[in-house]
């Protein structure tokens, strides 16, 4: 007879009534006696991972197959109250199975983490609790991101883990930078950056100091950022450490690509991406190959720069990196739309659109609203434009309120919309939701859509690319 099939439950209502009639000390016998089962298949039990602080690879056992599994069978037989089931195995397989889904770029990393910072003593809780908020930032769940590095901060300074406390405060401040709390990102950073000096931890300093400088790029500071990214740059190269010298790098590239400088924008990025090669991270060579989609099309070098952001999105969606997937399919469309093929602009600029409001990601939210929009304006829908243009002008008010400064990626016309003030409200005889007086900021938008698309059509779709960059700054193109 074959168990399987003898015993297989044809619904998993029925399956559930069958295991809820057990008593709870039985179920947890059965739950010990599954764990023993599966242990035993996979070879006997796992050994222990190294610690969290020290860079040792990942070392496969033949129970990875099954962690997660033995995990919940563990948690089963522990809640039931099992006295002769080992305590210790439920954080060894729960650690086993979170960095098998690090591994395999599994949605259920962070849940493992989660669990497992519960159990861990309160020395060890700071660096699990970091793994939780960096699996689900790499997810795309910024605020579930934002509160485990929250967590870990506060964890850091009971414990009195000084250097923890720095890697928390600085993963916190690019949580905050995700869900557009630009003021609190800047300050925090500056935290992170006090500490790392302070401990001397070269290394540590360089990835600060490169999200620090990012963050002003992005905020329109982009001499700032400069000398930010070049002290990045010099000390990752003196800490020895070739991932921080290439993130530096890279974030560099991208400050001299906004700054017109292509050549020494191609020089970094193509530095930064053999680096990042060698050590093998897929996720940051998916952004680096988006980066160098973009400096390749602003080069006039189309059909390479359409090559590279399709290599870039496919490594995004294998990996799972959404926030990464949204930026390059926004490059895309910017990319179909000046050569041709503004049926695949839309749906590509609504897919990442769909993805930022996902991930909580509010800078390239209103990137990606304000470029629809401009697509809507050329092609002769008004009312769709407008709409969309006010939700972009209100996603980048507030990152200019704080700073003072238009974030990097707002049009310069989205940036003259605040000294023209609020839209006027509607009068009695308006239409209900409509505006009495269309502010000087659309009217403009719409004569630049409307002259861009005339001259654009007088050559044809592959002539339009220098009429667009006339009309249109380059800080739109995401």
């Amino acid at each position: 007879m074959n168990a399987e099939s003898a015993y297989l439950f044809r619904h998993a209502l029925l399956r559930d009534a069958a295991y809820q009639l057990q008593l709870p000390g039985d179920r947890a016998r059965l739950h010990g006696l599954a764990f023993e089962r599966m242990e035993a298949m996979g070879g006997g039990r796992a050994p222990e991972p190294p610690p969290l602080d020290r860079a040792t690879p990942f070392a496969p056992h033949a129970t990875d197959a099954f962690a997660l599994d033995l995990a919940g069978h563990a948690r089963e037989a522990l809640r039931g109250a099992d006295p002769g089931f080992p305590a210790a195995v439920l954080p060894l397989y729960l650690r086993r199975a979170a960095d098998v889904a690090r591994r395999d770029y599994r949605p259920e990393e962070e849940a493992c983490w989660r669990e497992l910072a519960g159990l861990t003593p309160a020395k060890g809780r700071p660096g699990v609790l970091l793994r939780a908020g960096d699996a689900a930032f790499k997810h795309g769940r910024s605020r579930a991101a934002e509160e485990c590095f929250g967590q870990a901060v506060e964890a850091a300074r009971s414990a009195g883990a000084t250097a923890e406390e720095g890697i928390a405060l600085e993963n916190l401040a690019t949580a905050y930078v995700e869900t557009g709390r630009v003021l609190e990102a800047e300050s925090t950073f500056e935290m992170a950056l006090a500490i790392h000096r302070r401990l001397g931890r070269r290394g540590a300093e360089s990835f600060a100091l490169g999200s620090l400088g990012n963050l002003r790029l992005a905020t329109g500071r982009p001499e700032l950022a400069r000398r930010d990214l070049e002290v990045a740059v010099e000390r990752a190269r003196t800490s020895g450490d070739p991932r921080a010298v290439a993130i530096s790098l890279g974030i560099l590239s991208g400050v001299h690509r906004r700054s017109g400088r292509v050549a020494e924008a191609e020089s970094a990025n193509a530095l930064a991406l053999e680096a990042i090669r060698r050590i093998g991270d897929r996720r940051a060579e998916a952004t680096l190959l988006g980066n160098l989609a973009n400096i390749l099309w602003e080069s006039g070098r189309a059909e390479p720069a359409e090559r590279t952001a399709l290599q870039s999105l496919a490594i995004s969606r294998k990996t799972g990196d959404r926030r990464s997937e949204a930026v390059v399919l926004g490059s895309l469309a910017n990319l179909y739309l000046e050569t041709g093929r503004p049926r695949l602009a839309e749906p590509a600029w609504n897919q990442a659109l769909a993805i930022h409001r996902d991930t909580g990601n509010l800078r390239f939210q209103g990137i990606v609203l304000g470029n629809l929009a401009r697509l809507y304006t050329a092609t002769g829908r008004a009312e769709e434009a407008e709409d969309l243009f006010r939700q972009a002008l209100a996603l980048h008010a507030a990152p200019a309120a704080a700073t003072g400064r238009v974030p990097t990626g707002a049009t310069s016309r989205s940036a003259s919309s605040r000294s023209a003030g609020p839209p006027k409200p509607a009068s009695a005889g308006a239409p209900a939701g409509r505006c009495s007086r269309r502010p000087r900021t659309w009217r403009r938008w719409r004569a630049s859509g409307a002259k861009w698309w005339r001259r654009a059509g007088a050559r044809g779709w592959r002539g339009s690319t220098r009429a667009r960059r006339e009309m249109t700054p380059r800080s739109q193109v995401p």
